[in-house]
């Protein structure tokens, strides 16, 4: 009975509680539940940590000391700001090719219109010249063949006359031209100017055919001195002597102060001067084309002389706006025709190149110094001493001794031409003079 009233009093064990597993779509609506609170109480942190510091930098000039500056601006609701000045700091500017709207455009250039325009005034040029090897102390001549390019820049009464590279036609024997129909003609130089590697030939009008003179054109000479770096350029010349061809680029740099060797030996001239640089190619042949704007306007003349065989992506051409004046010159020479030897007329003197690095040394002209004048000659009969330097021939700047013999070549015996020079005088330097002589025959005793 005692046991059973243990029984009776003693507490019954708690019920065991059974355990459940969440489903996985409880678990994913817990974890979001989750996330949102700590999304909600993460934000109220941020705020207020944005508010304190915006109270801190609106309060900047009371918390950093007059002795030591604060920044000079601050970023404020995407504005610069001059703490110090109300007036806002200019934005920089965003580069690139925009239009109106903000959205980007391309260019796009189709220059076949323009090549068709300007094509007709372009042309080829050969020169037969001469060259001599020196073999066991006796020279040896052979006919050799170059080829370059030109542009049809005017006309005369009887004449077409092209303007190309001097190195061009130097030393020419005989020049010939083809036109953009294909035919050929012979040219003669009119003038040349070799310090600025310059020269107009001429082509005789009746020597052409209706054709021929129907098919080409007058180029249009533009001005170089309002070109941009970037703005399209355009080349057309006869590289490497297999006929007309076009390339097109950029002008990549003005005013590029370079300097470059036309010629050879003792005639060879350098050409110092600021050029456009251009990555349109310009190859051997492209020497005396036409460099060309957008709109077809002759804006330089191309040189491969100037960079080069072994540079890529870097040609030269002269700007048209220094060319103009002396290509105007040259078109006003009287165009002459080389005489047999027999019949070319001579001064009588014998003389020395006077060359730029002598002229700057010694302060004197460039030209050709006299260093003999013979007896019973011109030059002792008209007055030409010894010592004086020889500048012009016939209103025909000379700069070698060379150059002065070529251009004798071209007069008879008998004519009558001015020689432009320089003599030296004890208190004055040198003083400019000009005579008028007849050249006498070679065979004149």
């Amino acid at each position: 009975m005692f046991d059973n009233a243990n029984q009776l009093h003693q507490t019954p064990p708690p019920p065991t509680v059974k355990k459940e597993s969440l489903g996985a779509g409880k678990k994913i609506i817990l974890a979001i539940c989750m996330g949102l609170f700590f999304g909600i109480f993460g934000g109220i942190g941020f705020q207020a940590v944005t508010t304190a510091s915006d109270f801190i930098f609106d309060n900047i000039n009371y918390m950093v000391p007059q002795d030591k500056a604060a920044p000079a601006a601050i970023e404020v609701m995407g504005e610069a700001t001059s703490i110090n000045s109300e007036e806002p700091l200019p934005s920089i500017k965003t580069s690139g090719l925009l239009d109106s709207t903000g959205s980007i455009t391309a260019v796009v250039t189709d220059v076949t219109a323009v090549v068709e325009r300007v094509m007709p005034s372009v042309v080829s040029v050969s020169n037969i010249y001469s060259e001599s090897n020196n073999i066991f102390g006796r020279d040896y001549y052979y006919d050799n063949e170059s080829s370059g390019s030109g542009i049809i820049v005017g006309e005369n009464e009887t004449e077409i006359l092209i303007v190309t590279n001097y190195h061009v036609v130097q030393d020419a024997n005989s020049l010939s031209i083809q036109f953009v129909d294909g035919s050929v003609s012979e040219a003669l130089v009119k003038g040349s100017q070799p310090n600025m590697d310059l020269a107009v030939v001429a082509v005789k009008l009746e020597d052409l055919s209706r054709e021929t003179i129907e098919s080409i054109a007058i180029a249009t000479l533009g001005d170089s001195d309002i070109l941009k770096v970037g703005e399209p350029s355009i080349a057309i010349g006869n590289a490497m002597g297999y006929g007309q061809s076009v390339t097109t680029g950029v002008i990549s740099a003005l005013d590029r102060e370079t300097s470059y060797f036309t010629g050879y030996g003792s005639t060879s001239y350098q050409i110092e001067g600021n050029f456009i640089q251009t990555d349109a190619a310009i190859n051997p042949g492209n020497s005396g084309g036409a460099l060309l704007n957008i709109k077809g306007e002759v804006i330089g003349i191309n040189s491969s002389k100037i960079g080069g065989t072994t540079i890529e992506g870097m040609g030269y051409a002269i700007p048209i706006s220094a060319a103009k004046p002396i290509i105007a010159e040259l078109m006003l020479y009287e165009t002459k025709v080389m005489v047999a030897q027999e019949e070319q007329g001579f001064i009588g003197i014998t003389g020395i190149t006077v060359g730029d690095e002598i002229s700057e040394r010694y302060g004197i002209p460039k030209g050709v110094h006299i260093t003999i004048v013979y007896e019973d000659t011109p030059a002792q009969k008209y007055g030409l001493k010894e010592g004086d330097i020889i500048t012009h021939f016939d209103g025909i700047a000379i700069t070698s001794w060379e150059e002065l013999h070529r251009r004798l070549a071209y007069y008879r015996a008998g004519e009558e031409i001015s020689i432009t020079f320089n003599r030296g005088d004890a208190t004055r330097g040198y003083v400019e003079m000009e005579i008028d002589l007849i050249l006498a025959g070679r065979n004149e005793d």
